[in-house]
Parts: C-alpha cells; sequence; structure tokens
C-alpha cells in the first residue's frame, strides 16, 4: 500500500495492531487511520498500545461497517486505502479459552466476537447433519465431510460437544489419517471458524465498499 502522509486509510483486520502500526508511521500529523476488530480483546489492547495517537480511531465492529463508519468519521469518498488481512491472529490461536485451536483443550466457541452468535459447539450441537456436511465441503474443502458429520451428529446424541479437544478427537477417529504432516481436524476447525463467523459474508460486504 503507496501511504501518502495526509491520507485516510482504514485497517479492517486490526489484531494486534501490526499492519495499523506500519500505516501510522508513515502518516504524517493530517493522517487517518480507521481501524476495525469484531475481537473486543484486540481492542482494548490496540487502544491501550496507542493510547493518545489521536490520528487512529478503534471500533469494535465487522469491517462491513466501514461505509457506516465513515459518514460517523466524516471521511465518507475520501478513503485512500483500505487494508484486509483475513484469518486468525497468533493471540487468538494461542489462547485456549477463544476455541480456535485444535492443538490445546478450550471451549468450544471460535466466534470473533463473543458477545454476538452462536458458539461453534452450539451450532454443532443443533444444525442438521446435510449442513454441517456442507460446511465442512464448502469452508473446508474436507472430503471426509460426510463422514465427519455424520460422527458429530452420533456423538450429540449421547452428549453435546463441549471442548476443541473433543470434536478434534473425534474428527480424528472418523477419518483415515493420510496427511501426516497435517492434523486431521485442520480443515474442520477452519470452516466451523468461517461459518461461525459468516467470513465469506463478511469478506463480500467488505470488497464492495472498500
Amino acid at each position: 500500500m503507496n501511504i501518502q502522509p495526509g491520507g485516510c486509510y482504514m485497517d479492517g483486520t486490526f489484531g494486534r495492531g501490526g499492519h495499523s502500526g506500519e500505516i501510522l508511521s508513515r502518516l504524517g500529523p493530517g493522517g487517518r487511520l480507521i481501524a476495525f476488530d469484531r475481537d473486543a480483546d484486540a481492542i482494548a489492547w490496540g487502544r491501550e498500545r496507542f493510547a493518545g495517537e489521536k490520528r487512529l480511531s478503534l471500533y469494535q465492529k465487522p469491517f462491513s461497517s466501514m461505509l457506516e463508519v465513515a459518514g460517523a468519521e466524516g471521511v465518507k469518498g475520501r478513503v485512500n486505502g483500505v487494508l484486509l488481512d483475513l484469518g486468525v491472529s497468533s493471540p487468538q490461536l494461542d489462547d485456549a479459552s477463544r476455541g480456535f485451536s485444535f492443538q490445546q483443550s478450550g471451549p468450544l466457541d471460535m466466534r470473533m466476537d463473543r458477545s454476538r452468535g452462536p458458539s461453534a459447539a452450539q451450532w454443532l450441537n443443533s444444525a442438521k447433519e446435510e449442513e454441517i456436511a456442507r460446511v465442512l465441503w464448502e469452508y473446508g474443502e474436507e472430503r471426509f465431510s460426510r463422514r465427519i458429520a455424520r460422527a458429530i451428529v452420533r456423538r450429540r446424541q449421547e452428549r453435546p460437544l463441549q471442548t476443541t479437544e473433543e470434536l478434534a478427537q473425534l474428527v480424528a477417529s472418523a477419518v483415515p489419517s493420510r496427511e501426516k504432516r497435517k492434523h486431521p481436524a485442520t480443515r474442520t476447525f477452519q470452516a466451523i471458524r468461517i461459518q461461525v463467523n459468516r467470513e465469506l459474508d463478511e469478506l463480500r460486504q467488505g470488497l464492495e465498499q472498500a
């Protein structure tokens, strides 16, 4: 991104502020940066890290709110560039309580914004088998999507899935492990995260507004 010192920019995925910090370092006194993140922890961390930085406005909102916020900030039609760095941040993966990682046990949540929408556990324990299979196939390209969906439904009839460890073990037991370098639950976790956070819908809306 070619940063102009007096320009106005948007960072749609603030995370831990790496990209925002770089943009700010290139902006002059009259520049503006508006950053978004659905994760309350990321916003709180950013407000502490960039305390006193008047060129930066932080919003706990999805980046699909860009037009709305641009209007509120008085910069509609005057934004010089938009940055989107999609995916899960390292702090989110490292925090077991967020439920994004199959490498450690934690609550099966996966929500970027924990105050909104059903968690991964709530969705998995209520969605129809056909819907689970479709999500795993479309969002994770999981070739064993039907087999995994069947195993999930069978398991929840006995007791609901609650933790990342339970889901990872269930997936591993449901499919043959042919990719030795990749955990068998990798695609499943990716697909469920995309579904829970409606990431593709969010991306489509964001690109339309950018």
